[in-house]
């Protein structure tokens, strides 16, 4: 891992941070900071000290977390300030997103406005209420903010002089979390309102010129693109077409693929683009960005056909084994913005690099596909974006279309090679089951999508990592390093992790999965389920007792785990005839309803379980001999279908008790259940074929 000190310090020994397993947390074990971890002996002793507590919150990937880590927490004279006046808490936001999510919450409160990362916040040792919050502050004061200095002796000052009205907001603020935290089931008809208010919605936020769904700094919004593709689905399955919602989500697939967003050279998709034009990004690559963004390319492939979104999927799945899939099998989190101490270095080039790299007519056909010959776009150098299309160059240069291939992927492929010589951005080499389980169902989809069994094998070694190292005791954990796993699990790594075992089990049927799926919504229902009022918190009953326990059903950077464990209840319970699940699947949407009518956009996920709900899936069970049932399973995969699920189960292979109605005999036949409706079993595949184009 890349630390970002410009020398190296002299050890701290009251620096607790060198045994933590994140990265994050161990770029900052050689800080002049006297640095502790989140766990019950630091608590203690900020209240038996009466200091506050400096929370500082962020990601290794985070530029602006190294910024604040070289100009103050390297500084001796601000450590001084911490040490004197704080019992010092470092935390990774992807290790502890349970603490994330309070914080930030509670910077948002204070403050009016959005949080992000670094994050700093000050709280009580007493009860750990946050009593100040900011997010990055500078050495010096500069953006029309103070120093980072000032603002350390300002709270010292408040905590000191200033107790009994620290202690009122405390009050105040516990309030405010307990309303945030109360949904109570709502005893109305489920309708499609929500879903036609997110259609108006889509198309009020959409950025005709560019794509997208935002201005500057322009984030991908996968939720909203997927929300887009199956209200596509919907309508024409209805025969009420609505080609607008489909223009616009291919439309912003396609400008991102051709943007600097995207990486042309060696796949993935960055955090966001500074941008509104999609060219310049902030250049950390996450997992599970690529993990929501992968499948959407692969279902806008089957729906246009368009070439650009087959290459843009096949090219980051390559990716993804190439430089984020661990020996074990488990995937990395995240590759850093910065190397060698600047951001977008690794990926930035000069018009005489690649000229010398490429010859005079690669490079003149280049350099006008990607912008050469325009004005540099990212301080002083050249960051690839997508200026003319294949069609434009075919007409320019008098080529053809295939000649034109041909050159640039020759050409990408000299760029990737001389820039796989350069110091490399720094790898977050943690595994995270939530972020895993993103991308093991999206590489899946991938590979049933091109017949990639590469891809197929890539997921199930992941799969096969979570079992062997984060499954423990019937429960899963969230974190794993260098042969450690702890930290119990969140929601989200149940819900993802279900619902990447179903589409597992759609490619493979696996008694083992199978039952796996069972115990992970047993769990969701046992240990994550608001019985009195829907829904399920984020995190376990028997976790550790924080200010707010929180249950929520809108998207974020990553799909409401309320929303995954929904659908994911949805389908399982629809498949094992289980009503337990769909009753849970049921309230979690009831308790979600009123924030589905009137924030429809940022709850797209949920809404896909509504849309589940109001419309029920199609489950088709194929039982016969493999190889014969390989061509079935082409039928009902062929297309972009949302709403259908099919399973291949060999004639060897034992039913559970659930499923023992679907027989097999000599003839291969298919079972098809329209929600809890069953229809007679189908035996010729030209009857299969017929249904599964009637309900496209």
């Amino acid at each position: 891992m890349h630390f970002y000190s410009q020398t190296m310090l002299m050890s701290n020994p009251d620096n607790h941070l060198n045994n933590e397993t994140s990265p994050y947390l161990l770029q900052h074990a050689d800080n002049p900071v006297n640095w502790h971890g989140w766990n019950q002996d630091a608590l203690d002793t900020a209240k038996k000290l009466n200091k506050p507590i400096l929370l500082s919150i962020g990601y290794s990937a985070c530029h602006w977390c190294h910024v604040m880590a070289h100009e103050s927490f390297e500084d001796k004279d601000t450590a001084e300030i911490m040490n004197e006046h704080f019992i010092n808490i470092k935390i990774d936001r992807e290790e502890r997103p349970d603490l994330d999510k309070i914080y930030q919450t509670a910077h948002s409160l204070l403050t009016g406005r959005s949080g992000g990362w670094p994050l700093t916040v000050f709280i009580s040792p007493d009860n750990q209420m946050p009593f100040f919050a900011g997010t990055y502050f500078p050495d010096t004061a500069r953006y029309n903010m103070p120093s980072f200095k000032e603002i350390l002796n300002l709270v010292s000052d408040a905590y000191k002089n200033k107790q009994s009205e620290i202690d009122k907001q405390n009050i105040s603020l516990q309030q405010m979390f307990d309303q945030l935290s109360q949904h109570t089931t709502i005893n109305t008809t489920l309708t499609a309102l929500p879903l036609d208010v997110a259609r108006k919605q889509i198309e009020s936020e959409f950025q005709s010129e560019y794509g997208g769904y935002s201005g500057a700094p322009k984030f991908p919004h996968p939720a909203i693109i997927e929300r887009s593709l199956k209200h596509w689905s919907l309508m024409k399955s209805q025969s009420k077409p609505d080609d607008r919602i489909l223009e616009m989500a291919l439309f912003t697939l396609k400008q991102m693929a051709l943007g600097g967003i995207y990486d042309h050279l060696g796949g993935g998709f960055c955090r966001y683009s500074t941008d509104e034009k999609w060219m310049i990004p902030h250049f950390e690559k996450m997992l599970y960005d690529n993990g929501q963004l992968l499948p959407l390319y692969c279902q806008a492939y089957l729906i246009s056909g368009d070439s650009i979104f087959k290459h843009t999927a096949t090219q980051t799945a390559d990716w993804v084994i190439n430089e984020m899939q661990s020996k074990e099998g488990g995937y990395y989190s995240a590759i850093d913005a910065d190397s060698e101490g600047e951001e977008g270095k690794f990926y930035t080039w000069t018009p005489t690099q690649i000229k010398e790299l490429l010859g005079k007519e690669d490079y003149n056909i280049f350099s006008h596909c990607y912008g050469l010959d325009k004005k540099n776009n990212f301080e002083g150098n050249w960051h690839l974006h997508t200026y003319a299309d294949i069609e434009q160059l075919v007409k320019k240069f008098k080529k053809t279309e295939d000649e034109i291939d041909q050159l640039l992927a020759r050409c990408r492929k000299t760029l990737f090679e001389t820039r796989s010589k350069r110091i490399a951005p720094g790898r977050d080499d943690k595994i995270l089951c939530s972020w895993n389980a993103l991308m093991i169902r999206a590489m899946l989809i991938c590979g049933r999508t091109f017949n990639k069994i590469d891809y197929i094998n890539s997921a199930n070694e992941s799969l096969d990592f979570i079992y062997k190292h984060l499954w423990r005791n019937r429960r899963l954990l969230a974190t794993y390093k260098d042969g450690k796993a702890h930290l119990n699990a969140y929601l989200d790594d149940y819900a993802y992790l279900l619902l990447a075992l179903i589409e597992s089990l759609q490619f493979k049927w696996s008694a083992l999965y199978l039952n796996w799926a069972i115990e992970l919504a047993d769990i969701l229902l046992n240990n994550f389920e608001d019985k009195n009022n829907g829904g399920f918190y984020f995190t376990s009953h028997d976790h550790e007792q924080l200010i707010q326990r929180n249950k929520i059903f809108s998207d974020d950077a990553m799909p409401s785990g309320n929303a995954v464990a929904t659908i994911a209840l949805q389908q399982l319970g629809l498949l094992l005839g289980r009503t337990d699940y769909l009753s849970s699947a049921e309230n979690s949407l009831k308790a979600s309803y009123e924030n589905l009518q009137t924030q429809a956009l940022t709850h797209c996920t949920q809404l896909h379980a509504l849309e589940n709900f109001l419309h029920p899936l199609k489950i088709i069970i194929l039982r016969g001999q493999p190889e014969e049932l390989k061509s079935w399973q082409q039928s009902t995969q062929q297309y972009y279908t949302p709403d259908i699920l099919s399973f291949i189960i060999p004639a060897n292979e034992d039913l559970p008790e659930s499923l023992a109605s679907k027989k097999h005999s000599d003839q291969s036949c298919a079972y098809i259940c329209e929600g809890t409706h069953c229809l007679p079993p189908v035996t010729e595949l030209a009857e299969l074929t017929r249904y599964i184009n009637k309900n496209i």
